[in-house]
């Protein structure tokens, strides 16, 4: 086999279809663009997503969706994460310079997803009421700070 065998699969290479070369073309008088009306004419340009004057599926269609400008974000800790860093007491300064943590415009909110085996204190601007209870149940403190 050498590449003057290659050849593109059957039915894979088109003629151009030569539209307006005269009636015995197939596509000649009108050249397929019908007899009246506005697209039948040469110059006729319209506009993306112009539907002939019907209302254009992007204005049809409804606009969901909503965001909340006075939405608090906080950066989110789990109790599993706390409970692999060494120490026992946790301020956002020092979850910072550890790197758990970025920054955030609201604060520090602790979560309780996982467990705790040791008593830790940790201060932070939120708490869920599960990371509360736990980190409560393991004899630590879970104390609120203000921003």
């Amino acid at each position: 086999m050498n590449l003057s065998d290659l050849h593109p699969p059957k039915g894979q290479k088109h003629e151009r279809k030569r539209i307006g070369r005269g009636m015995g073309s197939g596509r000649g008088k009108t050249a397929g663009r019908g007899t009246k009306g506005q697209h039948s004419v040469s110059g006729y340009k319209h506009k993306r997503g112009f539907e002939g004057g019907q209302m254009p599926l992007h204005r049809r269609i409804p606009k969901r969706g909503f965001t909340n400008i006075f939405k608090k974000r906080y950066a989110l800790l789990n109790l599993e994460r706390l409970e692999r860093l060494e120490g026992s007491e946790f301020t956002p300064e020092r979850l910072l310079e550890l790197g758990v943590i970025r920054p955030a415009p609201n604060g520090v909110k602790i979560l309780g997803d996982g467990a705790l085996t040791r008593a830790i204190t940790v201060r932070a601007h939120r708490f869920s009421k599960s990371a509360a209870e736990k980190i409560a149940a393991a004899g630590g403190k879970a104390e609120v700070i203000g921003r």
